[in-house]
């Protein structure tokens, strides 16, 4: 019988910049001085405060972290989340607030309580956004589920089809938990309300989880995007068959703090807190300290924005329409259409050898999807994460190049 992990471990499914890796071996740069636009690591300021609020908690290396949380970094989380989405009813920071170490650690785990929360005849499967974030097919992959892969296209708006995943009900039957990221990486297209509570009804009539993954939320560069327990809270059933995941990584430039959360579905919560007390890492207490004061202040969040909103400005002037550039409505990708040019891996390629500018081919971050096509094939992402001055002479090479 083939392990349910085997096609991880085989190489057949595996990490993206593995296979940038492999594509890239032995070509040289073609610049003397190349440009790293793959990795989506945050490079703006961290808050000025971290080091203190990390030394004021020294001590408390010494005791275990509590699984859950500290009170005080919930409470944190659950302020800020009332505060950002205007929500109606305060989120329990007892009952409907998780700490993770990073939303990844988190997005990978829940699989675990989500598959054996529902009785199911047959595979359990786990829907997902395709493209994808790589936790949720190692996780639906550990827990022995089908990951579905739902393509989300231009012609779908960068987000997957819930019409007609609605119609599949032999699918949806089998269904313990389905991923949406948005803002989406990496085409940046953001979820609207009607779409989140669309989704949110399907997993209640079908009874699986619904997992959205918002680590993108504060990075935007005009409309805030919508929050899922926000429309959640607009039903009577509260935060029923939804978690939401988010962290510092990314609105606070701290992906190596691994400090994040979930919050919601309080009853899933309890079982995942279980799940989670076994066998998922805890986030030193230090952190927490830490994590509660960056959850509380908005200042360092809006200088980033800014620095973001300077980047896609460039992006505006340097590229037009070209590639079928149009500004995203949330995260810091670009997701380039390079059809024209063989498509994303040849593209990547072209640009690596002749411009020095390294960028992820998006067949990578993708798998085939329901229909036999990989929505990922013709783009490639681009990371805004380097300075304003590298961005505009990354996207000058490249349209040096691809002409």
């Amino acid at each position: 019988m083939t392990h349910p992990l085997s096609s991880l471990t085989s190489g057949a499914i595996s990490s993206p910049f593995t296979q940038l890796r492999k594509l890239l071996a032995g070509i040289p740069s073609g610049h003397a001085k190349p440009i790293e636009l793959t990795i989506g690591e945050p490079r703006e300021a961290m808050p000025d405060f971290i080091a203190a609020k990390l030394a004021e908690a020294t001590a408390l290396y010494g005791k275990y972290p509590p699984i859950r949380g500290a009170e005080d970094a919930r409470l944190a989380i659950s302020e800020w989340l009332s505060k950002r989405y205007a929500l109606s009813s305060a989120v329990d920071p007892e009952r409907e607030v998780l700490m993770l170490s990073g939303s990844r650690e988190g997005l990978f785990f829940a699989c675990l309580p989500a598959v054996g929360r529902k009785d199911i005849n047959g595979r359990p499967a786990i829907l997902m956004c395709n493209p994808y974030y790589s936790a949720y097919v190692a996780g639906a992959l550990a827990v022995g589920a089908e990951p579905v892969y739902l393509n989300a296209t231009k012609a779908t708006g960068f987000l997957p089809d819930l019409d007609e995943i609605a119609r599949d009900e032999a699918l949806l039957a089998r269904t313990a938990a389905l991923f949406i990221n948005s803002p989406a990486n990496p085409q940046g297209a953001v979820a609207d309300r009607r779409y989140i509570l669309k989704a949110l009804e399907l997993a209640r009539a079908y009874d699986f989880m619904l997992f959205l993954d918002e680590c993108y939320s504060e990075i935007y560069t005009e409309a805030a995007p919508t929050g899922g327990l926000e429309v959640a809270l607009q039903t009577p059933e509260r935060f029923r068959n939804l978690v939401v995941f988010n962290s510092l990584s990314k609105r606070s430039n701290l992906p190596g703090l691994r400090s994040g959360f979930c919050a919601g579905d309080e009853t899933f919560l309890e079982a995942y807190g279980e799940v989670r007390n076994m066998c998922a890492p805890t986030v030193p207490l230090p952190v927490q300290h830490a994590s509660a004061a960056i959850w509380r202040d908005e200042a360092h969040v809006e200088t980033s924005r800014n620095a973001y909103r300077d980047k896609f400005l460039i992006a505006d002037n340097v590229l037009g329409d070209r590639y079928g550039y149009k500004r995203p409505a949330g995260g810091f990708c670009l997701w380039l259409n390079l059809s024209q040019f063989g498509g994303g891996a040849q593209a990547a390629v072209t640009l690596w050898q002749r411009a020095g500018v390294k960028v992820i081919p998006g067949s990578f971050l993708a798998q085939t999807g329901r229909d036999g096509t990989n929505p990922g094939a013709d783009y490639v992402r681009v990371a805004m994460v380097q300075d304003s001055s590298t961005i505009r002479e990354a996207l000058e090479r490249t349209i040096s190049v691809l002409r």
